[in-house]
């Protein structure tokens, strides 16, 4: 099975401000972040990347173009792929959230939370890797795929392929226009990088 490069949106405006974009439409990368989409771009321009698919959200389509124009192939967009439903957090604060008390579960105890009006941790998580999955299937075992999509979808993804408790994915790190790289085959899964990122290079 292949190996998936899991990428990170770069930059737009909520990430900046601190807020949950979720998936309110209309978001789209700013100056810096069209500039980490670049430099996704050419540092993999060589890579043996055989597709290309995102998140449909404006932030991940705009990442994931200037790859697939550097590679010559389309950008096929997945629902499954999408952002985490946040529900009634959407275009929040992240700081006035974090004064809630239920806070303390989305971070300690996340496997216990759905977002008021939105879905759980656990729906994201089982979504999010169910689509990779399938697009794995799809692909030849020395093959390799690029997956634009979002922080939380992606940190729960490197959980759930590792074997790491739910309750511990926030302890991962997944920066905007990072690279996370898996091997993904029959007998298990090998983490080849988590949180690469291109910020100076």
């Amino acid at each position: 099975m292949p190996i998936v490069l899991l990428i990170r949106h770069g930059e737009n405006d909520y990430v900046k401000k601190g807020k949950l974009a979720g998936r309110l439409p209309g978001v789209h990368l700013n100056e810096k972040g069209r500039q980490q989409a670049q430099a996704v771009a050419e540092r993999l321009k060589k890579a043996p990347i055989k597709a290309i698919y995102s998140s449909p959200l404006e932030r991940a389509v705009e990442t994931a173009q200037p790859l697939a124009e550097a590679m010559s192939l389309p950008v096929v967009l997945q629902p499954g792929l999408l952002e985490t439903d946040y529900g009634e957090w959407q275009g929040q604060s992240i700081k006035k959230l974090s004064r809630q008390k239920s806070w303390k579960i989305v971070q300690s105890n996340p496997s216990l939370w759905r977002f008021p009006g939105g879905e759980s941790i656990a729906d994201c998580q089982h979504r999010f890797c169910t689509q990779i999955e399938e697009l794995v299937k799809q692909h030849d075992a020395k093959d390799m795929i690029a997956l634009v999509a979002h922080a939380d979808p992606i940190k729960l993804a490197v959980a759930y392929f590792i074997g790491l408790p739910l309750d511990n994915f926030q302890r991962l790190g997944v920066s905007p226009g990072s690279i996370t790289s898996l091997f993904i085959g029959e007998t298990g899964c090998h983490l080849h990088s988590l949180n690469f990122s291109l910020e100076g290079s």
